[in-house]
Order: structure tokens, then sequence, then C-alpha cells
């Protein structure tokens, strides 16, 4: 249950300055496609839910909109910028440092703009990472190409060394692009400034291709990356079925969540099968994937699969290992499954044409399409507004197709997942035909 303390923002200070965009707002009338700035956009979007709280109707837990405000806390002619990049690869990173510089020089007028190299290490003197100039010149092409112009890194820092380099810089406030791992980053940064006593606001935008940050409708990236998906499944179906026994395995990106393999599946409407960490599943007996998957070749000649990276893990043997972010490392579930499925099919006598795919680091290192080029442009505009008003430790996100500020810590307290009793599972069901479990 979120609480209305949960939603609160910080804030640096009372905003006493005159917003450059005081003569847009003052233009602007009131109307259901926009949220004044002393509203709330309230948390629950349903009768049952609203009843269920059982409080009135000021006490409802509701998110602080995103957007200009009137009156601001820093004064740009003084304002000194930072952005960093961090964490995997996603479409649409370099659309959104891009929207930064554009919103800060032109909007608001802060000329300073530096970008960090290397997510975090840029901050730290051993790693004598370079710090970039952003100017609108530099950045006016970027969103054209994939990945980051900033590069990126995994790996906590030393919260205290980041600030010590913010302060030295006099920068004001600081724009963190990535996961709930850089998330968690951003807020540590927060309170040892906070701790400090200094002025520094810390904004986040959030970036996770798996689309497993809680509380935000959609991050940036991932209507690219299940875009680029759909299209490998679509070339597996092609290949699938074009031989005798013919199957597509396809694995896409998805440690703990299965939006991507979900949300890719419904796109081209071309998979039979569709496994996702949130589901667990058997390969063995009679009601087995295993068993399943061969009655549904010799049926129809032909099969699809679509796995998500983290789906099954239960099954493959263990590992100890982990990635600097202090992540497990995961075996390789498609490599696995395409052995089983090889010796189940050799086991039946059967023939097996199976073809393989693993598009994972092409479909986050592509860059963003349209939609996402838009939703970035949006989040960056409305991170630059929080900023501004000395928001801090605080997220941008689209909650219910509203724009928010989320407060960081309720943004990493939990992963976003696919919820087996929701409706996008049952839409992934009714799709594919497969039945609700295997085993």
């Amino acid at each position: 249950m979120v609480s209305r303390e949960d939603l609160v923002v910080k804030s640096l200070g009372p905003c006493r300055i005159d917003s450059p965009m005081l003569p847009l707002l003052e233009q602007r009338k009131r109307s259901y496609y926009n949220v004044d700035e002393a509203d709330r956009v309230l948390f629950d979007d349903t009768a049952s839910a609203l009843t269920g709280r059982g409080v009135p109707v000021d006490q409802i837990p509701g998110f602080e909109p995103a957007g200009p405000r009137r009156k601001i806390f820093f004064d740009p002619s003084k304002t000194r910028a930072g952005v960093v990049t961090c964490g995997g690869l996603c479409p649409g990173f370099n659309d959104v440092i891009r929207a930064l510089v554009m919103e800060l020089h032109f909007l608001y007028g802060v000329q300073r703009i530096h970008g960090f190299c290397n997510g975090y290490q840029g901050f730290i003197p051993k790693y004598k990472r370079p710090v970039l100039e952003l100017t609108p010149q530099f950045v006016s092409q970027i969103n054209e190409q994939g990945g980051t112009i900033l590069g990126t890194s995994r790996g906590e820092q030393d919260p205290a060394e980041i600030v010590d380099c913010l302060e030295r810089m006099g920068i004001n406030v600081l724009f963190v692009i990535g996961g709930d791992g850089t998330l968690r980053g951003a807020q540590a940064i927060a309170r040892e400034v906070e701790a400090r006593g200094a002025k520094i606001a810390v904004v986040g935008i959030p970036k996770t291709i798996d689309n497993d940050i809680m509380f935000i409708d959609q991050s940036f990236g991932f209507q690219t990356a299940f875009s680029t998906g759909a299209e490998v499944i679509q070339t597996a179906h092609a290949e699938a079925k074009a031989s005798p026994n013919g199957i597509g395995l396809v694995k896409l990106m998805g440690r703990h969540s299965g939006f991507i393999a979900c949300y890719s599946s419904l796109a081209r409407n071309d998979a039979n099968f569709v496994l996702i960490p949130e589901v667990p599943f058997m390969l063995d007996g009679e009601r087995g994937f295993l068993s399943v998957l061969r009655k549904r070749v010799q049926r129809s000649g032909h099969a699809v699969i679509v796995v998500a990276e983290g789906a099954g893990q239960d099954l493959t043997p263990g590992s100890d290992e982990r990635d600097a972010s202090g992540n497990p490392r995961f075996n390789d579930i498609g490599v696995f499954l395409k052995q089983k499925i090889t010796e189940d099919f050799a086991a039946a006598n059967l023939e097996l044409n199976l073809k393989y795919f693993d598009p994972s680091y092409f479909v986050r290192s592509v860059k963003a399409n349209p939609f996402d080029a838009v939703y970035c442009l949006r989040l960056a505009h409305n991170a630059v507004h929080a900023a501004m008003a000395g928001r801090t430790e605080v997220v941008v996100s689209r909650w219910h197709g509203r724009f928010v500020l989320l407060p960081i810590p309720l943004a990493v307290r939990a992963r976003h997942t696919v919820d087996p009793n929701g409706d996008l599972w049952l839409s992934v069901l009714e799709s594919t035909g497969q039945p609700p479990v295997f085993g």
C-alpha cells in the first residue's frame, strides 16, 4: 500500500524566482489535458481502490504533477548543470541528453552544461574520465545514433567522492539517466548532498530496457526494444515454417521481468510459446514444456518460442558469479533450451530443424523509434522543470498517462514485473494458445 507520505517530493527550498516559462504558462488555460502545479495526480485509478482507502478526498495519495512552475528555485544565469548516463545501453539515451541540453539552454538560459563520461566513474578522480561541454551545437545530431555519447559503466562509486566533484565544479543540478541501480546511486548522492547542507538538485530520468522500474507506466526505449524484438520473432517464424518440424527459438532481454518477451510476441502474434521469469515452468512430464512443444510441432509442423533471459533459471545449473553491479550472472536459458529440445526430439526419433536467435545487444543498441524519441523529449523537459524548481531525490515518471514526479525511494522499493494474474499475461495466453502452466 502506498501512502501520501511515500509520494512527497523533497525540495531544496522555497521558489522565489520568476520562471522564464512564465509567459507561456500565463497564456495556457486549464483543461483536462494539463494539471496545475498545485493539483495532484491520484495514485489509484479505480473506484474500488479509492473506496477501499476509506479516507476523505484530500487524504487520498496523489503524485505531484510534473511540468513547469511559475516560480523556480535556481537562477538560470548562475546555474551549472551536469548530465550522466549509467548502466546498460538502451534506445533513447542520446535523445534524452539532447533534449536536456536544448531545454536548459533555450528555454531556461542555462549556459554551462557538463557531461560526465562513463557513468558514475566520470566523477571519480582515479578513473581520469573526461568531462564534455554539452552545447546545442555539440548535441544537435546525436539523436540519430544509438548508444550514448557520454559512455556508461556499471557498479557503485563513493557518493562522497561524487559530491566532492559536484562541489568543486559548482554543479547545481545533476541529471542521472539510468535504471534501478543507477537510481539507488542517485538516492545516495542526494542524501550526501543533504547531509552537507548543500543546494544541489538530483533528478533522475528512468532508463531500463526491461521496463522493470516501479510506478512508471513505461520506461523510455522499451517501445523501440520490443519493436525490434518483434521483427526477430517474425524472422524466426519464417524460418520455422520453411522446414519440416521447424522451431524458431528467440531469446530476448528480461532478467527479472518479461515485458519485452510479452510485448514483442503480441506485436507480431507469431509466437506459440512465451516463457518469462514471473511464470515458472517444468520441462519434463506429460504436461511439461517439452511434451507440449513436441505435440504442437507434430500437429502443426512448426513452432515459435520466445524466452526471456531470466526465465527458467531454476532449471539450469547454479552460478555464484556476479557482474559489476552485484547482479547474479544468469545462465543462458536459450542455449539450455536449444539443447533440451534437441535431445527430446532425438529421443522421440523425430526430425528437428531448430534455429536459435539471440538479438539482445542489437535490441538495446539501436536508435530510438519515433514514439520513444517523443517520450524521451517529454521526460527530459519535465526533468529540467523539476530540477530548476529545486525538486531533488526524484525521478520523472508517467502514471496513468500523466507526467508526475516520483520520489526515488518509492521507485526503487520493489521491481516492476509482469503480473501472472494481470491482463497483459492473459493477452499472451490468448495470443499463443499455450497452457497457463507447464507441469
